[in-house]
């Protein structure tokens, strides 16, 4: 099969030929249409190359973590699937870049982070959702909002904020967007209800005069541990401070009756199987930024690696 990955470690990307993988017991092997390409794919490469990864890595190293496809073959004991059932998800993790997606074929774990597609989304679509989407479900499950409540969510253009916001608002939460550049038109057309633009400088003054009262939750994509905790002061008792990249004080927070959460996603089939119903009720769709071919695959990690990409990236395999 055809796959983009490094062949040994401080290895480069590179378009080659590998044997295709064997399902064992209890896992399913799917031919490929479109991954999905995260900075995690380069992210989660570079740690395995420079010996950081928990599991030993093995090489070739294929890159990718998301996929959507139709099963082409089952191991052993496997009951939830059937050859041709679209799915999507992502694969076996050990060992690292054994078992990457941007490859033809990937081999899943039948009790792992697979479901059926959304039936609504073509499946070169359905390939953007895996990675983003499970993280801004799991984030606004750990927020707890309901209904007419209020989020500040920093980062909010990025492709998991555009998740989180279409989400919230979907299910009618006011989300308050804090982006860089990214304007009003935009942000209210994934369905945010004010839009601030941070460029200038924090706008926590211009935040607190328009909610002075503070705001339920803050979900933050983005800022250091003083950004983050400049933003949490607008939380009001009792809400929920989230931060992505660790830079939450949960003691700090708690002093002053705010949950302080550092978070960490945990994919599972349940959760991509509530992704797929979210996306198939119209709740959230995929803003796609390119579709490129497998062997162009190389040039749109550097891009992605240099932010020079825009939008999300989907691999045709």
């Amino acid at each position: 099969m055809r796959a983009v990955a490094v062949a040994k470690p401080a290895g480069e990307p590179e378009l080659m030929r590998l044997p295709v993988p064997e399902p064992g017991p209890g896992e399913v092997l799917i031919k490929v249409v479109a991954a999905g390409l995260n900075p995690l794919d380069w992210k989660l490469a570079d740690r395995a190359r420079r010996g950081e990864t928990a599991d030993e890595a093995v090489y070739p190293l294929i890159y990718g973590v998301d996929f959507a496809g139709k099963v082409a073959a089952l191991g052993p004991g496997v009951t939830r699937f059937a050859e041709g059932d679209p799915v999507f998800g992502q694969p076996k993790r050990v060992p690292v870049g054994a078992y990457g997606t941007y490859a033809e074929y990937v081999i899943a774990a039948e009790d792992g982070v697979l479901a059926a597609a959304p039936e609504s989304l073509p499946l070169p679509l359905a390939a953007a959702l895996p990675t983003a989407g499970l993280t801004a479900m799991s984030m606004l499950d750990a927020a707890g909002l309901v209904a007419g409540q209020t989020l500040l969510l920093v980062g909010a253009a990025g492709g998991v904020g555009s998740f989180v916001t279409q989400l919230a608002a979907a299910h009618d939460v006011r989300v308050v967007a804090v982006t860089r550049g990214v304007g009003e038109h935009e942000m209210g057309e994934l369905g945010a209800a004010d839009t601030v633009d941070a460029r200038s400088g924090l706008p926590v003054d211009e935040l607190r005069e328009a909610y002075p009262e503070g705001v339920d939750a803050l979900i933050d994509l983005a800022s250091d541990p003083e950004r983050f905790a400049a933003y949490a002061e607008l939380v009001a008792d009792g809400g929920v401070a989230v931060s992505t990249i660790g830079a939450a004080d949960p003691d700090a927070l708690a002093r002053r009756g705010v949950e302080g959460v550092n978070f960490v996603v945990s994919p599972s089939a349940e959760l991509l199987a509530r992704l797929a119903a979210e996306v198939d009720a119209g709740r959230a769709t995929v803003r796609l930024g390119a579709q490129v071919p497998l062997a162009d695959a190389p040039d749109a990690v550097a891009r992605s690696r240099a932010g020079k990409a825009r939008g999300k990236t989907v691999i045709l395999v």
